[in-house]
């Protein structure tokens, strides 16, 4: 069976059984080694015997919860071992331990355009695990990434853990970049009702969930979570976009203002001429009406002018 993950069939034996059975050829070593001058044929046994001992303290393995091994017999693979506890393998196989456990990944943000072209700074964290051990080992070459560049510990399950965190963090970025020139950074420029970065949160994280499990399925990887945590305009374009939206905002505010100067002036007229209070032609209400809007659209308290000329007449 090739490019398949599957369960390991070979032998293997309880840890605690082969302990105990070391101990034994390590004693049967030691009374072949004291009687050697009298019965020199033990010579060849004592050797035999070293070797199994040898053999038996290098197939020992433990194997804690989500965890996997994956099992390879000069060079072909023979399967994936995932049961906790302490056991006992043909030492002739390697043995490529992967963690199954949840990580987190925070990336840094990245610049990247919007759908509009607008340069904005984006990043994302997400939860990520290893779901295929084979695909993880031997579809990409991760083997030679723990082993080269800045780490050195080798190919250790510590370095094939960084050498998949490096490979999920190169697909993060393109997948932020592919979702990010999908849409624009908010309402301006773009249709009304249309989704945003800003306001379509959870549609946004959804489909950059899809388009990670899409690119990382090769490396038998699963995104659990993948969530936008830093999203702002870049630099030099980020004075210009925050005086636009203050703009925006006072826009946006007078209306509102207007609007409410509009209801008061009318209500006010219709007061005084239902409650026939005082009689107004037209060129009176429209300098009432200019008064009004001028003390209720102000930004400062208007101050009043008291005429009594006509107190006099």
């Amino acid at each position: 069976m090739q490019n398949v993950n599957y369960d390991f069939k070979g032998f293997k034996a309880n840890g605690f059984l082969m302990l105990f059975v070391s101990f034994i050829v390590l004693a049967a070593m030691i009374v072949s080694c004291v009687y050697l001058a009298d019965y020199p044929i033990l010579i060849a046994s004592a050797a035999i015997l070293f070797i199994a001992w040898i053999l038996i303290l290098c197939g020992f393995m433990m194997l804690e919860p989500n965890e996997a091994v994956a099992m390879v017999f000069f060079g072909k693979y023979e399967g994936t071992f995932t049961k906790n506890g302490y056991y006992w393998f043909n030492p002739f196989y390697t043995r490529k331990k992967v963690s199954m456990r949840a990580r987190n990944l925070n990336a840094e943000p990245i610049k990247v355009n919007d759908k509009t072209g607008n340069p904005i700074m984006i990043g994302l964290v997400l939860v990520w695990k290893v779901k295929d051990v084979y695909k993880a080992l031997f579809e990409i070459d991760s083997q030679t990434m723990a082993s080269s560049g800045t780490n050195t510990i080798g190919n250790t399950p510590a370095a094939r853990m960084a050498a998949f965190e490096e490979f999920v963090r190169v697909q993060s970025d393109a997948a932020l970049r592919q979702v990010a020139g999908r849409y624009a950074y908010d309402e301006n420029g773009a249709v009304t009702d249309s989704v945003t970065l800003r306001s379509g949160a959870d549609e946004i994280n959804e489909f950059l969930v899809s388009t990670l499990n899409e690119r990382l399925s090769l490396a038998g990887m699963e995104v659990v979570e993948a969530r936008i945590n830093y999203l702002a305009y870049a630099p030099e374009i980020a004075a210009v976009m925050l005086r636009r939206q203050q703009a925006d905002a006072i826009i946006s505010a007078r209306e509102k203002i207007v609007e409410g100067a509009v209801s008061m002036v009318k209500m006010a007229l219709n007061k005084l001429s239902d409650e026939e209070i005082v009689t107004l032609d037209d060129e009176k209400k429209a300098a009432m009406v200019s008064n009004l809007l001028v003390v209720l659209c102000a930004d400062e308290s208007a101050q009043p002018v008291v005429n009594t000329g006509t107190l006099y007449n």
